[in-house]
């Protein structure tokens, strides 16, 4: 019998560092593995600088790795996108899992932002994917992670496969929230369970840490109400949770970007936009 074929596999990485500098915020580390890339493009002048990140595989699938790392220095200020939606192939039968690691490092009294476009689970799909934030006292972070489940223009949904979504978010290194979602053989069944998704086919969680965290929840939920998709949000500890679902992609993403626009223009003073990659 022929030995299984063993195919290529990625393992890519990322480093982008801010820090202030005299006229605003620099670039201070830039480091970048294949299949993993980062650009950036001219940001209007009312908008901190602007990291895009993009996979060249045009996916990822059963035994890939991609892990990034973004630092936002004391007093800098900057964006962290992706290019477009992140598509998750199916696994092969004994295939392990892809595994997606972000790690955040916020300065004291720093702004960042880290808004990924959403991640599209093709049935079969296996991925393990870890955020994981430090903020130092007085820094700022608005985080926006999304799945779709399923390629829902084409009448798929994910129905098999792994989903391990995991946040673990510190506050001078204190560990402040810890939350998992885990989805796991029969995901179909899990969906469609009272305690599921329903009819939703796609989720979000958008989080935003600071001081003021608490002044911003009314709005949130004012601004969840005129959204169209099923949502709620909380706030405690310096911590803002937002957890959307909705029945198709569009509509997440209209949430999404309406919560994330509002939020940076009230917590921060920027414009009340999302990166024009979110709108290509």
């Amino acid at each position: 019998m022929a030995p299984p074929v063993r195919l290529q596999r990625v393992d890519g990485a990322a480093r982008v560092a801010f820090k202030a500098g005299r006229g605003g915020t620099v670039l201070a580390d830039l480091f970048q593995r294949a299949p993993a890339r980062v650009l950036f493009p001219h940001v209007e002048p009312d908008e901190p600088p602007q990291a895009v990140l993009l996979t060249t595989s045009g996916g990822l699938t059963g035994g890939d790795r991609l892990r990034i790392e973004v630092e936002v220095g004391p007093g800098a200020a900057a964006t962290v996108t992706t290019q477009a939606a992140e598509r998750l192939y199916r696994a092969r039968p004994g295939e392990g899992h892809a595994q997606v690691e972000v790690g955040v490092q916020v300065g004291a009294g720093a702004w960042a932002e880290w808004l990924a476009q959403e991640t599209i689970l093709f049935d079969g799909a296996r991925l393990r994917r870890l955020f994981a934030a430090d903020v130092a006292e007085g820094g700022r972070l608005l985080a926006v992670e999304s799945i779709v489940l399923g390629r829902t223009a084409h009448g798929e949904r994910f129905r098999t496969g792994l989903l391990h979504d995991s946040w673990r978010i510190r506050r001078n290194g204190r560990l402040v929230w810890a939350d998992a979602m885990h989805l796991h053989g029969d995901v179909g069944g899990l969906l469609n369970a009272p305690f599921g998704f329903g009819e939703a086919t796609a989720c979000a969680t958008l989080l935003y840490l600071g001081d003021d965290a608490g002044q911003h929840l009314e709005r949130v939920r004012e601004v969840l109400a005129g959204a169209g998709v099923q949502g709620g949000a909380t706030s405690f500890d310096g911590l803002l949770v937002v957890r959307v679902l909705a029945g198709t992609d569009p509509a997440m993403r209209g949430a999404v970007i309406a919560v994330a626009a509002s939020l940076r223009a009230a917590a921060a003073g920027l414009p009340a936009r999302l990166p024009r990659v979110w709108h290509c």
